[in-house]
C-alpha cells in the first residue's frame, strides 16, 4: 500500500511542527525546508486545520503550530482522515462483485486494516525528531 502525496506532505508538515513548538512557524519556512510547493502546502494547511491537528495566526507575525500536543495526534486515525482506503472497486458503495462467494474483498480488508493497526498504535510524537 502506498500513501499518498498529499498524506505524505501532512505527515511532514506535523512532524516540522513539532520540531518547532517554541514558536510560530510559516508555509514559505516548510515550504523551503521541504523543498514543496508552497501552493499545495497550503492546501494541507486548510485540510489539517479543519481537522483540528494544526492552528493558524494570521497577520504580519503569523504562521502555523500544532494545536494539539503530539502525544494526542494519532496517525492510524490521520490515514483515514486523509487517504481513500477503498482498495479495489468492490469496496466502493453500491458495488458488486460478479463472483459469487469471492474472498478477495476480506483479504484485501485485513491487510488494509493490519496496515492500519500499525499506524493506530503510534502518535506524532512517535514520530517528531
Amino acid at each position: 500500500m502506498k500513501i499518498t502525496q498529499f498524506t505524505d506532505y501532512s505527515l511532514r508538515l506535523l512532524i516540522y511542527l513539532a520540531m518547532h513548538r517554541d514558536r510560530v512557524s510559516t508555509v514559505r519556512e516548510v515550504s523551503d525546508f521541504y523543498s514543496i510547493s508552497s501552493e499545495h502546502l497550503k492546501k494541507i494547511v486548510r485540510r489539517l486545520s479543519e481537522l483540528g491537528h494544526i492552528s493558524t495566526v494570521r497577520g504580519k507575525n503569523g504562521g502555523l503550530m500544532l494545536a494539539r500536543e503530539p502525544s494526542e495526534i494519532n496517525l492510524g486515525a490521520l490515514l483515514r482522515q486523509s487517504e481513500n482506503l477503498n482498495l479495489v472497486p468492490c469496496h466502493e458503495a453500491g458495488d458488486t462483485c460478479p463472483i459469487a462467494g469471492c474472498k478477495l474483498r476480506c483479504v484485501i480488508e485485513t491487510a488494509r486494516d493490519a496496515f492500519l493497526g500499525v499506524f493506530d498504535g503510534k502518535t506524532l510524537a512517535d514520530i517528531q525528531s
